[in-house]
């Protein structure tokens, strides 16, 4: 295989794994008001889950925008399981999941 004919294969495999990069910018203000969803969860300090196992719900502010479009990508599709987060990523499109990306990443966290 040639070279060129590797990098064609590999840029066809990330759109496999990563199909959710090619998402329009997503919109900090917007991304804000999308947040009370989330908030019950994400916003508590120290939120443990009880079902269907016990685990502390991570913080949302300041992860990297890309990796959170991935995720609730993943949650929607069902690729990534979690009942909770399958049922609200589901009514999400592209664009509010770009928002939610958005403002998430610009969030600063307390040290």
């Amino acid at each position: 295989m040639k070279t060129s004919e590797i990098l064609i294969a590999l840029s066809l495999s990330a759109g496999t794994f990563f199909p959710q990069l090619s998402h329009a910018a997503g919109d900090v203000v917007e991304g804000q008001k999308k947040t009370s969803m989330c908030a019950g969860c994400h916003g508590i300090e120290g939120m443990r889950t009880a079902y269907p196992e016990v685990f502390t719900v991570p913080k949302l502010g300041g992860q990297n925008a890309a990796y959170i479009v991935n995720a609730l990508s993943a949650y929607r599709s069902g690729a990534r399981k979690f009942a909770t987060m399958r049922a609200i990523a589901s009514s999400l499109s592209d664009q509010d999941i770009a928002d939610l990306a958005a403002y998430y990443s610009t969030v600063q966290v307390a040290k």
